[in-house]
């Protein structure tokens, strides 16, 4: 039964590209987290409530709801409210970044990424430090 806790460090992405999903989720456990994924907004929703990640990794454009409304949701829940999320998307307009973070994201990082960038945000946050804003 899970208690709510954040478990092994536990970081869930959130990416309907199953190979993109696989390769963060290859950069996660480099950052020494295990990795568990979510192909959509319902299943991250789900993923979510039933075990407590320690952070979130968040593609904006999912096949059921945008990641705008994933974090959205995800901030309404006591449960997964203080969870960090790290938006990681294509799209590098100023108001979409704008709009993550005023809807609860921690960090906005573009794709494509830098590995290292990734897993020192990774590390940053689920420690508990500021990413330092955001990258291009």
């Amino acid at each position: 039964m899970n208690d709510g806790q954040c478990g092994n460090g536990n970081v869930l992405v959130v990416e309907d590209d199953s190979s993109l999903n696989q390769l963060v989720g290859a950069y996660v456990e480099l950052a020494g987290f295990d990795y568990r994924s979510a192909l959509d907004g319902q299943s991250a929703l789900r993923s979510a409530n039933e075990q407590r990640p320690l952070l979130v990794i968040l593609d904006l454009m999912l096949p059921d709801m945008d990641g705008f409304e994933v974090c959205r949701q995800l901030k309404s829940k006591p449960q997964t409210a203080s969870v960090p999320v790290l938006m990681l998307t294509a799209m590098t307009q100023d108001e979409s970044r704008r709009k993550g973070l005023e809807c609860g994201a921690a960090a906005y990082m573009t794709k494509p990424f830098d590995p290292d960038e990734l897993m020192n945000a990774i590390r940053r946050i689920s420690n508990g430090s500021s990413p330092n804003g955001s990258s291009q």
